[in-house]
């Protein structure tokens, strides 16, 4: 069975070509349900749409093994000579290149879209026009989770531009017309409709691509996809196929996502996206049962970043966040879009559900380029001793309090508190969820469990309200915390 894999559509400048005879060409329904003809369309955008070439210098040294003479043999002076003198080299570089596919957005002031694995390591970037002139490009900006670049160059005569149209308008069976350079082919259009919208490829955090059917193939990445109304709708930058070319699986940035990072990157030449300092996992089934859910929606609150913009109570683990800033969270995924399209300083109410009702909280965003370092800083403590006993057994674990002892024995950092499980039964429930001997209780049901009895009567309590499941919150040795939801049949 053949392997599919996604793959950038940027070319190298050796391809090749299949040509089609007649005879291998599908006949063509009468009644063609497509547009009479996009020819008019085509012939206004044609001048907007670049292609972009790029060259880089690539290191060429050898890392060939050393021959050697057997021992003892006359030759081995001259093996030692002729290996030295190739090893003492000054290494060559050799020089690589590439095409894609960019646009114009600004005519007067030369701003050009295109993908960051279009111009990704390049010394050198030149844009060719419709016209045949070429002009040399300079970087403003790049964005890898998006997959987007912004260039400019210093026209000489007057551009075309594009415009942005609004992707949250388009639907799925919308026609869509693509521009691009495949195969080092410029100036080539193809047409389709969207097939599908939301799609996330795991290409980046912000995964939300249009799916198209119209023809995309190497080289067409950084291309605009456009609207029957000659608007971009979204940014060309991947496919699904077998063996490199296009089969009728495209996928295109969309402009709802693409726009906002586009002006960040001309604006400060770095995108400066929102940042809620939170740790989330999905809401499964089980876990939205266990919390009183209606429906499994949401993203569950699994940590706080020390320092982060909602370390100060606003927000607690265990909060399922349902909507931010007046857009509903559907599914985990959902949330770091919608934060990272926000504002940095931004103040917005986001809606959780806590102890089974809907809180309203203001939180003021941070930004999250400068997150990491807070985020890498929250570490725990190592150490080692001696046994520590079972108290209590219960869901197919064996609980104890934590003590000093306990600590050492599963180096369990002291910032963790609850109820520690020193063991599990391989057939339990519990098992089946990768709880493991040495994770920590901390919360069941919401509710924070310090000794075994705690864990024991809050588990009855369950049981009486009919709960089917009990949602554990856990943190390993080192403090980081997750949400399971194990059976109590």
């Amino acid at each position: 069975m053949r392997k599919f894999r996604f793959r950038p559509v940027r070319m190298a400048f050796a391809a090749a070509i299949m040509l089609a005879s007649p005879a291998m060409m599908p006949a063509q329904a009468q009644d063609n349900p497509g547009p009479a003809s996009v020819a008019d369309l085509a012939e206004g955008l044609l001048d907007a749409v670049v292609n972009i070439s790029t060259s880089q210098s690539v290191g060429s040294g050898s890392s060939r093994p050393r021959m050697r003479a057997p021992d003892g043999s006359p030759f081995q002076d001259f093996f030692d000579e002729f290996f030295n003198d190739r090893e003492n080299r000054t290494p060559r570089n050799r020089r690589v290149s590439s095409l894609g596919s960019g646009f114009v957005i600004n005519a007067d002031e030369g701003i050009i879209v295109t993908n960051n694995h279009v111009i990704e390591g390049a010394d050198e970037i030149e844009v060719n026009f419709a016209d045949g002139s070429t002009l040399d490009a300079e970087l403003i900006g790049a964005d890898p989770k998006t997959d987007l670049a912004v260039l400019k160059v210093e026209p000489v005569k007057p551009l075309t531009e594009v415009p942005f149209g609004d992707s949250n308008d388009m639907r799925i069976g919308d026609w869509v017309m693509a521009i691009g350079n495949p195969f080092g082919l410029g100036g080539t259009v193809t047409v389709g409709i969207i097939s599908a919208r939301g799609r996330d490829i795991n290409a980046g955090p912000y995964d939300n691509f249009i799916q198209t059917d119209a023809a995309i193939n190497r080289g067409n990445s950084g291309g605009p996809l456009f609207n029957m109304n000659g608007e971009v709708i979204g940014i060309n930058t991947a496919i699904i196929s077998p063996s490199g070319g296009s089969i009728g699986i495209g996928f295109a940035v969309p402009t709802e996502l693409a726009v906002n990072v586009i002006d960040q990157l001309r604006e400060f030449g770095e995108t400066r996206r929102g940042w809620l300092g939170v740790r989330i996992q999905p809401v499964t089934e089980e876990i939205g049962e266990s919390l009183g859910m209606d429906e499994a929606m949401g993203a569950l609150v699994a940590g706080i970043i020390r320092g982060g913009p909602v370390d100060d109570g606003s927000i607690e683990v265990g909060d399922v966040i349902v909507s931010f800033d007046g857009k509903e969270i559907e599914t985990m995924r959902d949330l770091p879009r919608v934060v990272a399209e926000s504002p940095v300083g931004k103040a917005v109410d986001v809606v959780v559900i806590r102890d089974q009702e809907r809180v309203t909280v203001e939180v003021t965003l941070g930004r999250l380029e400068d997150s990491e370092q807070l985020a890498s800083a929250e570490t725990g403590e190592d150490g080692e001793g001696s046994d520590v006993p079972a108290s209590t057994e219960i869901l197919g674990m064996s609980l104890a309090e934590l003590d000093d002892e306990g600590r050492q024995e599963f180096a369990i950092a002291d910032t963790v508190e609850g109820v520690i499980i020193t063991d599990v039964d391989p057939d339990s429930a519990a098992a089946e969820k990768r709880i493991e001997a040495g994770d920590v209780i901390v919360e069941i049901a919401q509710e924070v469990v310090s000794t075994p009895e705690d864990v024991r009567e809050r588990i009855a309590a369950l049981r009486e309200d009919g709960r089917r499941n009990a949602l554990l919150m856990l943190a390993n040795r080192t403090g980081e915390l997750r949400f399971v939801t194990v059976r109590m049949d």
